[in-house]
């Protein structure tokens, strides 16, 4: 009689053999092979199976005929094993062969978990919470889609209404606050704090009535859609740090402060830089930042720049060189102007001494010389066009109406063409503290907060949306928020942009096979180039 029997080894594997009883006795027909685990052990036992069972086969070693049965050896007493038994076995039924039950991406998953974290974010203890950060990170979806992202991802999502009660958790126990305090921590130990960047961009929703929330607003889009405003502040390597929405129609001028102050006032902040563009610049913002003790960068008004350069254009003409910088004074009204032309210097400013102004920094480049002399001659060909009736349109930059007639403003092109290369900066930061060159770098840092927000609308999806009360429409930024800070860290330490870092960890796919009556999970062969996407991720939690 021939039989498959399984042997523990004095190395802990389980061979895995086809013997013959001959008067009595065992003899070993062949050796299949040594198994280390539950699976391995069951691919050997059907290879084995298969080897008795083939007719290819012919006649086995020693010219026994194969017979498909399969017995269990009585093994002798022996040290408790992974398949000891107490008393003889019974003859073991035959295996079914393995086969697939799915594959995942828990390589991705895990990883991603790791930067959550990482970050601290698992101080919330809130598994679904995680998950639905991670999903959005992965593919960002609608809520009742995001199971099908989580199941991808080798999770077992919770329901739907689950996922509900979660987005009312995050917004009834201030998850936001806890967040912004731990990516507060994140970017004082691994950057630098002492400068924010300020942004505001609009989300809109499918929707078509307003609220007290939703409502018709600017839309540089033009959409008459309900929106909010969303204020986001981040760090100079554009790593989030507050968020806040405001309702659809409300001045994007007059969120920075709100922001600023529950920034400083989260974290006990007495003394940074805030950088912003010119949208943000409003004599009532600066004054009330001055008045906190902040100092701030903004970008100025090209209307500005014939007061701010009255010195130079009387001395110098509109002569610049490129890289030029001149370190002037601007008023923070229109009713006061410290700087006297008749004086060929420009003013230093002090803050003592110029109570009526701000400093203010202008530099010229001769490459954004040619691109505004191409942009004026483009905006100059359209408004002759217009005016001679061989295009029809909206008014356009430098058409004046007299009398019904439309004619060139040829004194507004010539001011314009005056002021091309020209980019002014508007701070109250004294020019022995911060020269004119690191303010103008620190403004030109401000690209990182568009990029953040860039990515919440891309790749994190955070518009359009769909939720309805102001609870759940501050959940789901709290989880952009969160799903950002995990992104900006993904690429920070990969140097990869987060999609495609998941465009390279995704594909890499677990296997569950069902053999042997066990369920066992394979992980995916990985890559040096994934392996080393992974090792960057692989960072230890940060203490505090």
């Amino acid at each position: 009689m021939v039989f498959i029997r399984r042997v523990l080894t004095a190395s802990g594997a389980t061979a895995v053999q086809i013997a013959e009883y001959v008067r009595g006795n065992q003899r070993i027909v062949q050796h299949v092979g040594s198994a280390h685990t539950e699976a391995e052990l069951g691919v050997l036992l059907q290879r084995a199976r298969e080897l008795l069972e083939d007719p290819a086969q012919g006649v086995l070693d020693l010219g026994l005929e194969p017979t498909p049965q399969v017995k269990g050896l009585v093994e002798p007493s022996r040290e408790a094993g992974l398949f000891d038994v107490a008393g003889p076995r019974e003859p073991a039924g035959r295996d079914s062969p393995g086969r697939v039950l799915g594959t995942d991406s828990r390589v991705l998953f895990r990883a991603l978990v790791e930067v959550f974290t990482a970050l601290g974010f698992d101080g919330l203890d809130d598994e679904v919470f995680r998950d639905l950060v991670i999903a959005r990170v992965v593919e960002p979806t609608s809520l009742l889609d995001a199971g099908r992202v989580l199941r991808d991802l080798g999770r077992a999502p919770a329901s739907y209404a689950t996922m509900k009660r979660t987005l009312g958790r995050a917004a009834a126990d201030k998850y936001r606050d806890r967040i912004a305090t731990w990516c507060f921590q994140h970017a004082r130990t691994d950057g630098d704090v002492s400068l924010v960047l300020y942004d505001v961009t609009t989300l809109y929703f499918e929707a078509e009535k307003e609220d007290e929330l939703r409502k018709v607003g600017y839309s540089k889009e033009r959409r008459v859609d309900p929106q909010i405003v969303v204020g986001l502040l981040v760090d100079r390597g554009g790593f989030p740090l507050e968020i806040g929405c405001f309702e659809g129609n409300k001045a994007e001028t007059a969120t920075i402060v709100p922001i600023i102050k529950q920034f400083q006032s989260r974290h006990g902040l007495t003394d940074m830089v805030v950088v912003a563009d010119a949208g943000m610049l409003s004599a009532g913002n600066l004054r009330e930042l001055d008045e906190a003790n902040l100092r701030f960068i903004v970008g100025s008004r090209m209307t500005k720049a014939p007061n701010d350069l009255a010195s130079h254009f009387r001395w110098h003409g509109d002569a610049f060189s490129d890289g030029q910088l001149i370190d002037t004074l601007t008023p923070r009204t229109g009713h006061t102007n410290e700087n006297n032309p008749d004086l060929r210097a420009e003013p230093v400013w002090d803050p003592t001494e110029n109570p009526g102004s701000w400093r203010a920094v202008w530099a010229y480049s001769r490459k954004r010389a040619v691109h505004d002399n191409t942009t004026l001659t483009a905006q100059e060909n359209r408004a002759r066009k217009v005016i001679e009736g061989q295009k029809s349109a909206r008014t356009p930059r430098f058409v004046k109406t007299a009398g019904g007639k439309p004619s060139l403003d040829e004194a507004s092109l010539a001011r314009a063409r005056q002021l091309v290369g020209l980019k002014g900066y508007v701070t109250n930061i004294p020019a022995n503290i911060m020269a004119a060159g690191e303010v103008i770098g620190s403004y030109h840092d401000l690209w990182h907060v568009e990029q953040s927000f860039r990515m919440s609308k891309t790749d994190l999806r955070a518009r359009p949306m769909f939720h309805r009360t102001r609870d759940a429409i501050e959940a789901h930024l709290t989880i952009v928020f969160t799903a950002l800070a995990i992104s900006r860290t993904v690429q920070n330490r990969t140097g990869l942009a987060v999609r495609n870092v998941i465009k390279q960890l995704r594909p890499l796919r677990s296997a569950t096979i069902a053999i042997n009556g066990t369920n066992q999970t394979f992980a995916p062969n990985i890559a040096a180039e994934q392996q080393v996407i992974l090792d960057a991720l692989h960072k230890p939690k940060l203490t505090h």
